[in-house]
């Protein structure tokens, strides 16, 4: 979700540039940062954020030049009267020094430059039409940039996946020894018990066998984990195509996740359990890339 654009334009009286910027977020969230006058942009522009982007810290500049040289200047007169009593009220009250003039000629907004002839309504919304163009110029920009980055990203995510994957093979393979893992165990542990007492039934011992395989069956967990990994490939899928899956990616690492958390519980197996935590280091990889689709 991280990509740079720019884009410019131009009319007979100013020059403009707008930049937009993209990182890493769960959620979308835009900042604009427009020219004094030109805050009606701000709500237009965050509404053309949202309709492209869905995840991501955007922040978008708009910087304008004059292209008019020598523009007169003038001051505020309301505004600088406006100061002036708030600057006496709070000399008043605190005993403050009084300002300089200079520190009120640099509050913003007290002096402005004086255009020569007021621009017509029309001129306006040409204006804003001209900026509004711009700015699908760099939004659309910023989509290719951070649609470049996703389709490296999914070759990782991809190897993530087969990773899984492999574990998961590695650990169904693993889990077919344990039946007779534990049954040897439970002879064992056993034998050790009733060397004083008598002999346990065969059909107590094949009850006690079967109860504790039953608790140790990771077959559940490890049909979820295949059912997962396909759900992966189709969400990566989708993201080939340009939809956006990070939210459905992050969920589906958190079901990754759990079952291989139950799996580790339940193994009776040290070669099982060291499985399980590798499966759990490749999962929480592959939520970390998650993290950065869009």
């Amino acid at each position: 979700m991280t990509g740079y654009a720019r884009a410019q334009g131009s009319d007979d009286r100013r020059r403009w540039v707008w930049e937009a910027r993209s990182v890493n977020g769960r959620n979308l969230e835009v900042r604009c940062r427009v020219p004094q006058g030109f805050e009606r942009l701000e709500n237009p522009a965050r509404t053309a954020v949202s309709g492209r982007f869905k995840r991501g810290n955007v922040n978008l500049t708009l910087t304008i030049a004059s292209e008019q040289q020598g523009k007169p200047l003038r001051i505020n007169r309301a505004l600088l009267a406006e100061l002036a009593a708030l600057v006496e009220e709070v000399r008043k009250t605190t005993g403050a020094a009084p300002p300089s003039a200079d520190g009120l000629l640099r509050v913003r907004g007290v002096i402005e430059e004086q255009d020569e002839r007021a621009e017509t309504e029309a001129e306006l919304s040409a204006l804003d039409r001209a900026l509004q163009a711009s700015l699908d110029e760099v939004l659309g920009a910023l989509a290719s940039a951070r649609a470049g980055e996703g389709r490296a990203l999914a070759g990782v995510i991809e190897r993530l996946v087969d990773e899984v994957e492999a574990l998961c093979s590695r650990a169904a393979e693993r889990a077919a020894t344990q039946v007779g893992t534990l049954r040897d165990r439970f002879s064992s542990q056993l034998a050790e018990l009733l060397e004083r007492a008598p002999a346990l039934s065969e059909e107590r011992f094949a009850q006690e066998v079967a109860l504790l395989v039953g608790k140790a069956d990771v077959r559940e967990e490890l049909d979820r984990l295949a059912a997962h990994i396909a759900q992966a490939r189709t969400l990566l899928g989708e993201a080939r195509a340009d939809h956006p899956v990070g939210r459905k990616f992050d969920f589906l690492c958190q079901e990754f996740n759990r079952e291989a958390n139950t799996l580790c519980s339940k193994s009776a197996d040290i070669e099982l359990t060291r499985i399980g935590i590798d499966l759990k280091g490749a999962i929480e990889r592959l939520r970390e890339q998650v993290q950065n689709v869009e």
